[in-house]
């Protein structure tokens, strides 16, 4: 059976600030079971601890406070201070939970407290790169991209003399399409005895912990990899591997968790590779994309995607990458997004903050958050859909789109609604978004063999109920009028 479920991320180092009582830091142990309950109360199945790894603060000073950075941290918290930079979490050290968060006893416990209540654990897989000042550059110098003097001459940017060992060259990590990451050391993924390591992480992390969040997945695939570090890399010494190193490591965690979870961060419309390589679910930056600058009419074919892929994709308004949604769509149209992404097949993403409006984006290199109230109006909102969409329909039931009909004729404000129907155990849930700035009208054919003459409807988000004739349905559609960016969720 197919279950959609609900995950929530949490930008952990800045979090647990709330929970400090006096001088002393407060760790995950400090965090009451009360506030867990909580989020299962709201129909949260999967908790994403992001950035609770061990960290290099030697980096800090170096790469934390260029131009660009200090700029982001301005803009998030004007009265920041040096001391508040704590570098960015996907820069680690090594794979152990840092002790500024707490120990690894301290995560087993959380762990067992998700697991009483019904929840799992994802942390985070940084599969790219490590901290530029990791140990592991002492230990096991061979997992990493090691280069000629002639590529740090020609670009210090890119390459650079590790202290670990000054006189040799190392690349930092990259994106293809953004300069290097200063703050990291690049993996070599075309080296046996990385893939071996890089495996044995993954072995190690899988028993703390129910899934894993892996960094910019696709930067690992063998084609990526190559383009991004051809004439870098001795082709001779470390030819392309013939299998990819998410099919073999996917597959060694799996044969002793067939339930571990892996969730690609993914762009470059690389995630159905990424699919077909053992990842549960991907990141749909498309729809978010749609959400945010595309028509009704591309969400919709967006949402024509075979049914294979639409379940393994994570959709989502916000994280941590992402502005948040009501700074970036306003309180309305971040409302009709909310319920599309809560409303659709897949693994739904929320992130701490969203479900009380917040609307700074934190760097995650800033260690501190900007004091914001709760917006009643949006904790309300979500109360409501986290409340209706709890309901086991929307987690195991089949889902259909439904296209929406024009009202008459010259009409075609139909083109900007959205509607689905959830099925599950004789019960419907009919919603039906107008993703539009105007009013919008639509009529919906619905199925209704063995439904009385009249036909009684109930829209939970609002709390009002409907009589139809239940002929007319079947013949010419449910007549819909939405006002701009409003929705319906009807129980029938």
């Amino acid at each position: 059976m197919i279950e959609h479920n609900k995950l929530f991320e949490i930008n952990t180092r800045v979090w647990l600030k709330r929970f400090q009582a006096g001088e002393k830091a407060a760790k995950l142990s400090d965090v009451p079971d009360t506030y867990w309950q909580g989020l299962a109360d709201k129909g949260i199945k999967i908790i994403w601890l992001m950035g609770i790894w061990k960290t290099c603060d030697s980096l800090i000073e170096r790469c934390c406070f260029e131009e660009g950075l200090i700029q982001s941290y301005d803009r998030a918290l004007k009265e920041w201070r040096k001391e508040d930079i704590i570098g960015s979490p996907y820069a680690i050290d090594k794979y152990e939970i840092s002790p500024k968060i707490g120990t690894k006893k301290d995560l087993e416990n959380l762990r067992k407290t998700l697991h009483k209540l019904g929840m799992k654990l994802i942390l985070d897989f940084i599969p790219n790169h490590f901290s530029a000042d990791s140990e592991i550059i002492r230990t096991n110098p061979e997992i990493f991209i090691e280069c000629k003097p002639e590529h740090f001459e020609q670009d210090s940017l890119t390459f650079f003399k590790s202290d670990h060992f000054p006189d040799r060259i190392f690349a930092h990590g990259r994106d293809p399409f953004f300069p290097a990451w200063t703050d990291t050391i690049q993996i070599n993924y075309f080296n046996p005895q990385t893939r071996e390591f890089m495996t044995s992480c993954l072995q190690k992390i899988a028993k703390m912990c129910d899934g894993v969040r892996c960094d910019m997945a696709m930067l690992v695939l063998s084609n990526v990899f190559n383009n991004s570090w051809r004439g870098v890399i001795d082709e001779e010494k470390y030819p392309r591997p013939e299998e990819e190193f998410w099919k073999d490591a996917i597959s060694s965690v799996k044969e002793v968790n067939k339930d571990f979870i892996f969730i690609a961060e993914a762009y470059w419309n690389l995630e159905w590779d990424l699919q077909q390589l053992g990842f549960d679910f991907t990141y749909d930056k498309k729809l978010l994309d749609r959400l945010i600058d595309g028509t009704p009419v591309s969400v919709r074919d967006h949402l024509r995607a075979e049914q294979d892929y639409q379940i393994k994709s994570v959709r989502f308004i916000e994280n941590h990458d992402e502005d948040r949604a009501v700074a970036k769509l306003g309180v309305e149209k971040s409302f009709a997004a909310a319920i599309i992404i809560s409303t659709i097949q897949g693994l739904k993403l929320y992130f701490e903050g969203q479900f009380i409006g917040k609307r700074i984006k934190v760097p995650v290199q800033l260690g501190i958050e900007p004091d914001e109230r709760e917006i009643k109006v949006i904790s309300k909102f979500y109360d409501k859909l986290l409340s209706i969409t709890k309901n086991e329909i929307f987690n195991f039931g089949e889902w259909k789109l439904l296209d929406a009909l024009s009202a008459h004729e010259g009409n075609i404000s139909n083109e900007n609604i959205l509607a689905w129907l959830w099925t599950y155990n004789n019960e419907n849930r009919l919603v039906v978004v107008n993703y539009s700035p105007q009013t919008a009208q639509c009529r919906l054919k619905l199925e209704l063999h063995g439904y009385d003459e009249s036909l009684e409807i109930f829209d939970v988000l609002h709390d009002k109920g409907y009589i139809r004739s239940s002929e007319e349905v079947r013949n010419l559609g449910l007549f819909v009028e939405l006002a701009a960016y409003q929705s319906h969720i009807f129980v029938y």
